[in-house]
């Protein structure tokens, strides 16, 4: 299945095979300049294209070509990133860095929005199905989420999956973003997963999240209450999902953020 993506867009190996629980990626050749191919292998995955294809490399990298299954996209061999930056003195710095990538990312496009993307309210499943069971921070987050969908944004194609990681270098082009999920809606829950991902340890550090929270509303507008709430729902949601998948670290991390957004949003 590989071969023929080599054979169909003329691509050359450059690089060793780096195989993910959901993709397997080919640094390549294309047309004399790097590329990565992507072959999707987790079926939600496949649609990580749609959003690629209608940013049209503003705000993330371009796609060369792309199919059901593949995409061959734009590569970067920078070896700066936003994890190590953030955990070496810079928090901050990357904090707006991910901000402004996800703005362009947000903006304005002559293109249509795709179709087969997942609204919002649809993609808060996991944590509607908790919230009953699990009660506590599982309802409190659910309340605020209902609260936010009841009264959105004009709705983006969303990234869904906006952390340290996925955000890279590519030097003259700048920060862009790669790996999206297929979501539609309200432009706050793409800022969440800065105060959440539970990858980065310093997220519920003492103060990290009053130290961004003003960074975030300069760079947003988003009024930071409601910033709160999205990050308060996000972080159910998230537990949601590491609970669906016995994850108990990811569980602890995002109910403590949840507190956290909590303690604030109280004061």
């Amino acid at each position: 299945m590989f071969s023929s993506y080599f054979e169909k867009w003329s691509l050359q190996s450059d690089g060793e095979v780096i195989a993910t629980p959901s993709s397997h990626l080919f640094p390549v050749r294309y047309r004399e300049q790097p590329a990565m191919l992507k072959v999707a292998q987790d079926p939600e995955e496949k649609f990580g294209r749609l959003p690629m294809v209608y940013w049209d490399g503003q705000g993330a990298a371009k796609i060369y070509e792309s199919d059901t299954d593949a995409v061959l996209m734009e590569r970067t061999d920078s070896q700066r990133n936003l994890f190590h930056m953030a955990m070496t003195g810079s928090d901050e710095e990357v904090t707006r860095i991910i901000c402004r990538t996800v703005a362009e990312l947000h903006a304005p496009r002559v293109a249509s929005i795709p179709p087969d993307l997942v609204p919002l309210d649809k993609w808060f499943a996991s944590l509607q199905a908790a919230a009953p069971i699990q009660g506590g921070l599982f309802a409190r987050a659910y309340e605020a989420a209902q609260e936010l969908l009841a009264n959105p944004e004009p709705p983006v194609v969303l990234h869904g999956d906006v952390h340290h990681a996925n955000i890279l270098d590519f030097g003259d082009r700048g920060w862009l973003a790669i790996d999206p999920k297929r979501v539609l809606g309200d432009r706050g829950y793409d800022y969440a997963n800065l105060f959440c991902n539970p990858e980065l340890p310093l997220v519920t550090a003492p103060g990290r999240l009053q130290r961004h929270l003003p960074v975030v509303a300069e760079e947003t507008s988003l009024a930071p209450r409601r910033i709160l709430n999205w990050v308060l729902a996000y972080a159910g949601l998230s537990a949601a999902w590491f609970l669906e998948d016995d994850d108990d670290f990811g569980v602890e991390s995002d109910l403590t953020m949840a507190q956290i957004a909590i303690a604030e949003l109280n004061r």
